[in-house]
């Protein structure tokens, strides 16, 4: 069985590279994100008033009055003017904060949108074979949380992390400015505070890429037993369901305290770094003091602008953490964008005389497909289908039946051979219009949430209500429909649960004559519904059929008695080909096929065949 959580193999993208591209996201919103590094700049430098406005409270009304230098009434009048100018720092800081988070959260919002809308409309046109090796609850990850992830870095990471060096640089700045030397000492454990990072970064970023690796793994686990609760509970494998997903969720609680065990091991150890700075300079510092060399307002200020400087370090830090997630998430995401289209439309396409209309000639030319490698499906098939004309394909599971239809749509590309429409070979029609030539009614119908009328339509806005119930009519699935509460706007649960097998066949049956195709795909339409109901179904496959190319699978060979022609496939190859009677004459596989149906009655077709 393949793994489908390869995200182990992912190899590490270079961060650079994978920067780059992410602040390409920001490009469409550069003027806002200019405006928000501005206030960031405003923010930070405004920081920067506090430990100056302590420095010339202390030493020049502080320390003057304490040693009766200066009236105790201007050294009051000093602080509470100063005091006034700290809390107007404060109240400046508090606005441009406010407008400043608005402004972040505002451009991560967007950013989110724009590349949840790229990934889900990547989603949408990948080629089918993509979903064959692709769990859903692993590409809901990427549309979830590795977004969420890539949201963080826009709203918390790249502008702020701009802004803290601005306060770095604005207190080293401060620092210099009152004492070099004393600067200097508060520098002494930049090495101490640059080993720990680097050792946090090494570890941090495999803790993430694992814990991406395991919420993946535990989406696609999750969706896929939600899905198949019926299954699970049928065959009572319930228990082993949840100690299977015991084991994936140990894993991925595990994954999380190794990524624990580094912050809690990193934030306490810059907290000791620096309280180890801030110890050196208090001992120099207080030193420089008793000589006279630098006042107590210099060293309490220089200790104001420490905190300052250590803040947005081990802010920056953080911020690694928010940046590391975000390239770990976004080696997921890009690596399904840059997924390349195996299949698109043409640089130069190409239509019949008659345009994109088809009129429903199909012809197969030495066809040969295979799903993996040269295991064959099909080999060497060739055969025509005239315009209006009904052809079934009968033969054994995995004889490529449905293969042939996938083929025709272009959901795969084949190896060698030509499929050809209208005697244009379909890898030259362009792809949305090859496909608006065609209609298929499968045999597990497939309904989305909303109500009758949309799932008719599908969102087509040529499709009025007024063809929404001509279709059904025509269909005979008006009957059920129109005695529902709400009729037509009956609400849809997700994949139409609460109607039955026929029910939702007919509203398939519905949508494909509003579509009005040229060609029409039935794939077991009527295995898995009651007599009384196959009776409305036939007369819907009559409608839906009538003047128009049709290909049909089936395994209940009494569906197909009246097409116009029988296809045999048996191991990827056309055995026999004809009409009912024909084949019935032949006595070869379909003759067989035949009798192991009606073995258990007299069959009037038999006798009729042998004669």
């Amino acid at each position: 069985m393949a793994d489908h959580h390869e995200e182990e193999q992912l190899g590490k993208l270079y961060d650079a590279k994978a920067a780059r591209r992410l602040i390409k996201y920001l490009a469409p919103y550069r003027r806002l994100v200019v405006i928000a590094l501005s206030l960031t700049i405003l923010l930070n430098l405004v920081r920067q008033l506090g430990p100056l406005l302590t420095k010339w409270a202390i030493d020049d009304y502080v320390a003057p009055a304490a040693q009766g230098a200066l009236a105790l009434n201007s050294a009051f009048d000093g602080v509470f003017w100063l005091a006034l100018a700290y809390l107007g720092a404060l109240s400046v800081t508090l606005a441009v904060g406010y407008f400043q988070d608005v402004l972040l959260n505002t451009i991560g919002q967007r950013v989110m949108y724009d590349l949840r809308a790229q990934i889900f409309g990547k989603l949408q046109s990948i080629e089918v074979s993509f979903y064959d090796n692709n769990p859903v609850g692993r590409l809901i990850t990427r549309l979830t949380s590795d977004v969420d992830s890539l949201n963080e870095l826009f709203t918390a990471g790249l502008v702020e992390v701009l802004g803290d060096f601005v306060l770095i640089a604005g207190a080293l700045g401060m620092m210099f400015y009152f004492n070099w030397k004393l600067a200097i000492v508060s520098l002494l454990v930049v090495p101490l505070l640059w080993l720990a990072t680097m050792w946090f970064r090494n570890g941090a970023r495999e803790g993430f890429r694992q814990v991406r690796t395991k919420i993946a793994r535990l989406n696609a686990f999750t969706q896929e037993h939600i899905s198949g609760a019926p299954v699970v509970q049928l065959f009572n494998r319930e228990e082993k369901a949840l100690q299977q997903f015991s084991d994936i969720n140990a894993a991925h609680k595990q994954a999380n305290l190794d990524t624990i065990f580094y912050y809690a091991v990193f934030y306490p150890l810059v907290n000791l770094i620096s309280a180890v700075g801030i110890a050196a300079i208090v001992w120099y510092g207080g030193g420089q003091v008793i000589q006279n060399a630098i006042t107590i307002g210099t060293l309490v200020a220089f200790l104001q602008y420490t905190q300052r400087l250590w803040q947005p370090i081990q802010d920056i830090s953080d911020k690694y953490n928010v940046f590391q997630a975000a390239v770990v998430a976004s080696e997921r995401v890009f690596r399904l964008l840059d997924t390349p289209d195996k299949i698109a439309s043409p640089d130069t396409p190409q239509l019949p005389a008659t345009g994109g209309r088809a009129v429903g000639r199909i012809e197969f030319r030495n066809v040969w497909f295979a799903y993996k490698n040269e295991d064959w499906v099909l080999k060497d098939v060739s055969f025509a289908v005239e315009p209006g004309e009904s052809v079934a394909f009968v033969g054994a599971t995995g004889s490529g039946k449905t293969t042939i239809t996938n083929l025709l749509m272009r959901f795969y590309d084949i190896q060698r051979g030509e499929i050809l429409l209208d005697g244009v070979d379909i890898r030259l029609w362009p792809l949305e219009t090859l496909r608006e030539n065609f209609a298929v009614v499968l045999q597990d119908v497939f309904l989305f949430s909303g109500d009758i009328a949309s799932n008719v339509r599908l969102g087509k806005d040529s499709i009025d209500d007024a063809r929404v119930e001509w279709a059904a009519r025509e269909v005979r699935a008006a009957g059920f429909i129109e005695k529902l509460p709400e009729q037509y706007h009956t609400k849809v649960r997700e994949r139409g649960a609460g109607f039955s097998v026929g029910q939702k066949q007919l509203i398939s049956f519905a949508r494909a004559l509003a579509f009005d195709p040229r060609i029409m795909i039935l794939d077991e339409a009527t295995s898995s519904i009651d007599t009384e109901t196959e009776q409305l179904i036939q007369q819907a496959i009559e409608r839906v059929m009538a003047d128009r190319t049709s290909l049909i699978i089936a395994h209940r060979l009494s569906t197909i008695q009246r097409v116009d022609k029988i296809i045999v496939l048996h191991k990827g190859e056309i055995r026999e080909q004809g009409s009912h009677q024909q084949l019935l004459a032949q006595r070869g596989i379909y003759y067989k096929l035949y009798q192991l149906q009606y073995k258990e009655q007299p069959s009037e077709p038999l006798r009729a065949a042998g004669d």
